[in-house]
């Protein structure tokens, strides 16, 4: 009986249409924003012996999930996060904003890493070798590190949408399943097409720009940012469909 006042106050809005609605968009929200996650970690996980991707990409998910639930039993500390703490260049710098930039600086930094290893392989082969050999505990260290920066800006976002902290659990629980779920076939496509490998680095690049500027107080629509990754995706498809045509058509002269 003491569990059920306790839990009804929480979970009184599902009576409420205004409620689903929140939870649907926020839902939808949480899955796009997972994208640059998914990309980043298929990427990274693609570097480990071919045995230990599947794990990596289950552990280093399921322990980001247990962070942004922690993070949402603090969310009045993480709120608080966007409260200027100095000023600099006309800008008040808030904790979420240097979090952002330190964010964006390592996706930047390791997308061009991985694209310098990827167009000139035989300048780097001792670092390749490196590369190949990562750990796994380094991997998810990394797949945390960057997630705890999407964490806290999707938590921030998900404050201003509802009140409903309920609604925010199971928004991002819905969301992290979704991504458990397509992490090895994207992981594999990617694997699979090397031609797709340089433009999700590219993606990870234009993400990490667009943290930085955020951070620094020039906030990007993200609906530019996907659009633009979207059409990219859409090029990339059909030149893999022309290859593909045109594998077809040799085998057949032959």
């Amino acid at each position: 009986m003491q569990l059920v006042e306790f839990l009804a106050p929480r979970f009184a809005f599902v009576s409420d249409p205004t409620a689903w609605i929140a939870l649907l968009t926020l839902v939808v929200l949480e899955i796009v924003l997972g994208i640059d996650n998914l990309i980043f970690i298929s990427i990274l996980t693609n570097k480990l012996p071919e045995s230990q991707r599947a794990r990596a990409r289950r552990l280093g998910i399921s322990a980001a999930l247990v962070m942004r639930l922690v993070l949402l039993a603090t969310i009045s500390i993480i709120v608080q996060l966007t409260t200027p703490v100095f000023t600099a260049l006309g800008h008040g710098f808030s904790w979420r904003d240097l979090i952002l930039i330190a964010g964006g600086l390592f996706l930047v930094w390791k997308a061009t890493k991985e694209i310098h290893h990827t167009v000139d392989p035989q300048d780097h082969q001792d670092t390749m070798v490196g590369t190949l050999q990562m750990s796994l505990a380094g991997a998810i260290f990394q797949i945390l590190l960057l997630d705890l920066v999407f964490s806290i800006d999707s938590i921030i976002t998900a404050v201003g949408m509802t009140d409903e902290i309920a609604i925010m659990y199971i928004a991002v629980i819905v969301a992290v399943s979704v991504m458990m779920l397509a992490a090895t076939p994207l992981a594999n496509f990617i694997a699979r097409n090397p031609s797709i490998v340089m433009l999700a680095l590219g993606f990870l690049l234009m993400i990490g720009m667009t943290l930085i500027a955020d951070g620094m107080g020039y906030h990007v629509p993200k609906g530019y940012i996907y659009a633009a990754m979207g059409f990219s995706a859409l090029v990339e498809g059909l030149n893999m469909l022309a290859r593909n045509r045109k594998k077809q058509g040799a085998s057949d002269g032959h």
